[in-house]
């Protein structure tokens, strides 16, 4: 079977989410968007857990369901934030674990309990290294697994600038044969990961931390297997049967490019190295982004696809296409109704990004034909995020589309 599954998520319990992020609701707009599978998201914190068994039933495939309606599956899972000392450094590192059933979670949280305040936080911060949390999560049970988040981001990270490691080796030590998989964030892409030999034998994995709910499926993951949990993961493991991913152009992820987000001082690599890495207006540090982290730590100058590497395709979300076309933000009424217009006639979300034939949405409509037919073939104009800040993927030219809009017949016809 092959589907798409969307792997790291939040509930309206994490710190700075939707309030809309209810079971019921990801469920709902997981169909709009076209992704078989979930992550639940947060199943540390006590009154999410008690929703997911209230909510929830178990397929009997590792995977559940809502017990009412719908077709949407979840897989339990949560992201823990770890901050500790180690080699005289503060570390802040974010994971992500999955379990095979509400068991295996209840006793994880009971040991996790003794080390941070489950309760304060969707997203937990706990004072067990990482290292010493993936101990944990092998002594779970042999079915439950952990995947390091957003790998490069410079703030809680694995690989990150600012509080992570410069090795997967030097952060979990000894249990590093028990990594599997690195989630790239939506800063890195793979290719950028397959410049460092390090990281040939992981698989890369890509979700969309989603906060809320239109952010859903922005980064997915890909599978032609057995629709289970253990199945899943073994095709991560294995490198057979996990398909790939669907990416962000990875200029759009807040951490690109280095920068200094208080001084609106964005570079390159290349830049920030001649200045040092110092802000030129306030003349402190700036935040080293993943472009500049991923070229200290690698060993090509150039991506070498290791040779059971999944694929992967970029993906711009549909919101952000049909804003440059109207030339309104996301949330305007006009991407709303053209969205939910586009979502009738298509069926979801990746059903028209990635699915549809190019013919057929010119035929739809024409401007969006040719969006679609450029973010494809990755023809599209990028401008970095840096320091916390997201970047900007554009698909045509400053006055392109008013030139198109001001004569009788389209231009992308």
């Amino acid at each position: 079977m092959f589907y798409k599954a969307d792997l790291h998520i939040h509930s309206h319990y994490a710190k700075a989410t939707s309030p809309q992020l209810t079971l019921e609701l990801l469920a709902k707009w997981a169909a709009i968007k076209g992704i078989q599978l979930l992550g639940t998201g947060d199943f540390t914190h006590p009154a999410w857990l008690k929703e997911i068994k209230e909510k929830l039933k178990a397929a009997g495939n590792g995977f559940f369901y809502l017990k009412n309606a719908g077709d949407t599956g979840f897989c339990l899972s949560t992201e823990i934030s770890s901050v500790y000392v180690y080699g005289n450094k503060v570390r802040k590192n974010h994971n992500l674990v999955y379990m095979p059933d509400i068991d295996a979670v209840e006793r994880f949280n009971k040991k996790l309990s003794k080390y941070g305040d489950l309760s304060s936080d969707g997203r937990p911060t706990v004072t067990l290294s990482s290292r010493d949390l993936l101990e944990m999560v092998l002594e779970i049970s042999d079915h439950a697994h952990l995947v390091p988040a957003h790998a490069w981001t410079p703030w809680f990270s694995t690989l990150g600038s600012k509080g992570g490691y410069d090795s997967i080796e030097e952060c979990f030590r000894d249990l590093t044969p028990d990594i599997f998989a690195i989630e790239t964030g939506l800063s890195s892409d793979p290719a950028m990961n397959w410049q460092w030999s390090k990281l040939d034998h992981l698989a890369m994995m890509s979700s969309s931390d989603a906060h809320s709910l239109h952010n859903l499926g922005r980064e997915v993951n890909l599978f032609d297997t057995d629709f289970t949990y253990d199945a899943m993961f073994n095709a991560v493991k294995n490198k057979n049967g996990f398909s790939g991913t669907y990416e962000f152009f990875p200029e759009e992820g807040k951490y690109s490019f280095d920068g200094h987000r208080k001084c609106g001082i964005s570079m390159s690599p290349e830049l920030s190295n001649k200045v040092n890495n110092i802000c030129p207006v306030c003349k402190k540090q700036l935040t080293i982004g993943v472009m500049s982290r991923v070229s200290k730590l690698s060993d090509r100058s150039v991506a070498v696809r290791p040779a059971n590497a999944a694929a992967f395709e970029y993906i711009i979300p549909l919101r952000e296409i049909l804003s440059e076309i109207n030339g309104t933000g996301v949330n305007s009424i006009k991407v709303e109704k053209a969205y939910t217009n586009a979502i009738s006639f298509f069926g979801n979300e990746f059903a028209l990004l990635k699915e549809a034939p190019p013919d057929g949405i010119r035929k739809y409509d024409p401007v969006l034909g040719e969006a679609i037919s450029r973010m494809r073939l990755g023809k599209v104009n990028r401008v970095a995020g840096y320091d916390g800040i997201y970047g900007k993927i554009m698909l045509f030219e400053k006055d392109e589309l008013q030139k198109n809009k001001s004569t009788q017949v389209s231009l992308f016809i």
